[in-house]
């Protein structure tokens, strides 16, 4: 709703405050949809899960850059918002009716255990609940945030959220000033949309891929090495603005590394936290990795205004992509306070 208002603004004070509206429903529903999806995953499969759930992420941003160009084109830019706000809309009954509820939230809230039984049986058809009875386990006191810094959590939590940071901080770097260094090299804003797209295209293909050897193959030494192939392509893309083929084959690959393992991090989070943490350790780090994403889409412009070229300041990019592959390298090294193949409780 607010992003369809936001095609009424008038004024940068009125679409600014829409804006922020936005981010706060957005910022709350992609970790419960995270938190979700891990809770129902079985045991094997749960970062493919996660991470394809996830996808739906990275095709819509992919759409949405194709869209752009034509959208903007014929209705202006108040056409685009009405489309991103119209659609969410649309699909939010069939949300209602087909997406099952929590088990876990339902038993803690007491609540029938014939519903709790039916949304199970959706899971596990070939389990006979008949008679159960459903609980979970009681909270432990003290504050949800807190919680994520006791039992052994507190160092994971820790290279978890610089992981987040980072991982987002070079990829809203990248995607805030991919359109300016595309259209320097002499390319049409049409093709800097198409081209800009390839990054979420990338990301997709990366988060399909990256979810299932992170449940074949140790899950951090995986995001590691897909932080360090996206620097590499970051490095690449700032140099490469010249020669067509290999500019958008760098996009795609900064896209497949740091979107990819964006992707596959969620569910790493998922994975880490107990069930009465889960959902208060995937939302704090997407806070921490969404002050990433403001510093990124800032941070270009502070090293422009420098005196950096363009290409220099991809080049840099390619620094926060190495950090967090050494955060991962380091939570890898540190016992697991919670496998990730552990079934969702």
């Amino acid at each position: 709703m607010a992003t369809y208002a936001s095609s009424y603004a008038t004024d940068i004070q009125t679409l600014t405050a829409l804006r922020f509206i936005t981010g706060i429903g957005l910022g709350g529903a992609m970790p419960a949809a995270i938190t979700l999806t891990a809770e129902v995953c079985p045991q094997g499969r749960r970062s493919s899960l996660v991470t394809l759930m996830f996808c739906g992420f990275t095709i819509g941003s992919a759409a949405a850059g194709l869209a752009a160009s034509h959208v903007v084109a014929a209705f202006g830019w108040q056409g685009l918002l009405v489309l991103g706000g119209v659609l969410p809309l649309v699909i939010t009954p069939a949300l209602i009716w087909a997406l099952p509820e929590s088990a876990r939230y339902l038993a803690s809230r007491k609540s029938d255990p014939a519903r709790i039984a039916a949304v199970l049986k959706q899971l596990v058809p070939s389990v006979d609940l008949t008679g159960a009875t459903f609980v979970v386990p009681t909270r432990p006191p003290g504050s949800p945030v807190s919680r994520l810094f006791k039992d052994g959590l507190a160092a994971g939590t820790i290279l978890i959220w610089i992981t987040f940071f980072m991982s987002l901080l070079v990829f809203y770097l990248l995607s805030s000033w991919l359109p300016l260094l595309i259209t320097s090299a002499g390319f049409s804003m049409a093709n800097a949309s198409l081209m800009g797209a390839t990054l979420a295209t990338g990301g997709t293909v990366g988060a399909v891929f990256i979810g299932r050897l992170m449940d074949r193959h140790e899950p951090h030494k995986v995001l590691a090495l897909s932080y360090v192939v996206a620097g590499a392509f970051v490095v690449l893309l700032g140099n490469a603005v010249s020669v067509p083929w290999l500019l958008v084959l760098a996009i795609f690959g900064a896209g497949f590394g740091v979107a990819g393992a964006q992707v596959g991090v969620n569910a790493l989070a998922a994975g880490y936290y107990p069930t009465a943490s889960r959902a208060t350790g995937v939302s704090w780090a997407n806070a921490v990795g969404r002050t990433g994403s403001v510093l990124g889409s800032m941070i270009g412009g502070v090293l422009l205004s420098f005196g950096w070229s363009l290409s220099t300041v991809f080049v840099a990019a390619a620094i926060p992509a190495f950090i967090a592959a050494a955060a991962m390298l380091a939570k890898s090294a540190r016992p697991a306070a919670m496998p990730l193949s552990t079934p969702a409780e």
